[in-house]
């Protein structure tokens, strides 16, 4: 990330909020609706921020496609993005990418990569310590969150991973997060006495808003930095440590908050 990648088209921030579409096994996709009322959202501090939004079809072609034309038609200065996670009951922070992909799970056009990686020979990907500032902002508004290390093999951790990629290089995204939800409560569900509570929508918007507004901040920090500091790499920053290797886990997540190793067996 260069310091002119910050600074340019005007002194406004530009939020890329991203969700999924349906995929087999799960033919409605709860983030669909999050990140649209995250769009509708209008608050005081959001004035002097351009959110765009974006659907994914569940498809590494797709991915592969629309991840770049999006960062050069909107350039955001931070990416925020969502998938399901349907066996996980709580909301989980994705702290790092890993090198993986599934070779059994086809993606909505029935694809299937041929190999069970991603990159030759590489190790898994964080996205930064920013992440903790973000499970702490989910869990201030009481909402069952934990700290993530595996975002799965499918579509979720594909996208994490070239959106770390991404914030990595020249003029990319200064910030990139992935929260995986889980399936939603819907209707009277809800309120049945003796089960479990489930998540609703409103419940995750409101965590999905609280996130918003700490990548703000954190955003806006960078930026005034970037426009303060002389032309530089993003990973000299203290908040845009993005794509650093596996051995920065020990450091910067020794024990986040509401840590969980999740072994969710779902695709996403």
């Amino acid at each position: 990330m260069t310091t002119g990648g910050l600074a340019e088209v005007g002194d406004r921030l530009r939020i890329l909020i991203t969700g999924f579409g349906p995929f087999p096994g799960a033919p409605y996709n709860p983030t669909e609706p999050l990140v649209a009322r995250l769009l509708r959202l209008r608050r005081p501090a959001l004035d002097d921020v351009e959110l765009a939004g974006h659907i994914f079809p569940v498809t590494y072609a797709a991915v592969d496609r629309q991840l770049p034309e999006l960062l050069a038609k909107h350039r955001p200065q931070a990416l925020l993005m969502f998938g399901l996670a349907a066996r996980t009951p709580y909301l989980r922070i994705e702290t790092r990418a890993r090198n993986a992909v599934t070779t059994i799970w086809p993606d909505a056009e029935h694809a299937r990569p041929r190999k069970g990686s991603i990159a030759r020979e590489a190790s898994a990907m964080m996205f930064g310590p920013h992440t903790a500032k973000l499970l702490r902002a989910a869990l201030s508004t009481g909402i069952d969150a934990r700290a993530s290390r595996n975002a799965g093999s499918y579509l979720c951790n594909y996208l994490s991973w070239r959106a770390i990629e991404a914030a990595s290089g020249d003029n990319g995204p200064a910030l990139a997060a992935f929260m995986h939800i889980p399936l939603l409560a819907r209707g009277a569900e809800s309120r049945r006495k003796g089960k479990a509570h489930r998540v609703t929508l409103e419940e995750l918007v409101d965590a999905g808003e609280a996130m918003l507004m700490e990548m703000v901040k954190l955003t806006r920090q960078i930026v005034g930095w970037a426009k303060r500091s002389e032309p530089t790499t993003g990973r000299e920053h203290p908040n845009i440590l993005v794509g650093t290797a596996e051995p920065v886990i020990g450091r910067a997540f020794a024990r986040p908050v509401g840590s969980a190793h999740s072994t969710d067996p779902t695709p996403c």
